[in-house]
């Protein structure tokens, strides 16, 4: 971890991105160079199809670059093989989507437990671990509800909740706000920052919202595949 310690939680090298779509080729991120610091409320921007998503899915290790060096927690990425690239973003990297991604036939301690699962955590430790992440996100009450029993709040807070179990350098949040009301929205958010500041973990968000961009610490705008501007914030109290 000294590399991440001592450096930003993803380097882009003149990164591009291109994509075959039946036999055409689109260029989704051009040439891109910059670094997002690490332990930071940082946001991806731009307006739909801009790259905003490509660029999240580099850094989650979805998709590779065609072209430049790309470095995650420290990791030159490139140089990984596909059964190591799947161990260190299930070790490093969590996600959190607009649509929640719960399993429905869990239960929300089963679905918060269940990346534990994945990378082979004890049983003792897992019970342990999940409890207070629940706890930390005010829904220890619920944890035997499943999905169809929890209202989209609920829900998001349970995905913040299975991000965070597992302890990770990195979360990546694509447009976690989009399917919450304006005033859910702000608890999620508030709930994210509280858990970004206790858990010194870094957020990077794809989002149009523009309640969530105003809690940016970083904010990089995005067009046509291209880096267009950056701007560093303070913290916002």
């Amino acid at each position: 971890m000294s590399a991440l310690e001592n450096g930003p939680v993803a380097r882009f090298e003149r990164v591009g991105k291109v994509y075959d779509d039946e036999g055409l080729a689109v260029t989704a991120v051009k040439c891109v160079t910059f670094e997002i610091p690490r332990e930071r409320f940082a946001m991806i921007v731009g307006p739909s199809g801009s790259g905003k998503t490509t660029l999240l899915n580099l850094i989650g290790l979805i998709d590779v670059p065609t072209s430049g060096r790309l470095e995650v927690c420290g990791e030159d990425v490139g140089a990984l093989a596909d059964n190591a690239l799947t161990d260190f973003r299930s070790r490093n990297i969590a996600f959190i989507f607009q649509s929640f991604n719960l399993l429905p036939v869990l239960t929300a301690y089963e679905n918060v437990e269940y990346p534990l699962l994945l990378i082979g955590v004890k049983q003792k430790e897992r019970r342990e671990r999940t409890m207070a992440v629940l706890e930390s996100v005010g829904l220890s009450d619920k944890r035997h509800h499943r999905p169809n029993q929890l209202s989209g709040g609920q829900k998001q807070r349970v995905a913040v909740a299975r991000a965070l179990v597992k302890r990770p350098a990195l979360v990546l949040a694509d447009e976690p706000t989009a399917n919450l009301d304006s005033r859910t929205g702000a608890e999620i958010t508030a709930l994210m920052r509280k858990m970004q500041t206790e858990h010194k973990v870094s957020f990077v968000f794809s989002t149009h919202d523009p309640q969530l961009i105003s809690h940016a610490d970083d904010t990089f705008v995005i067009r046509d595949g291209e880096l267009v501007a950056h701007e560093e914030e303070g913290r916002t109290p």
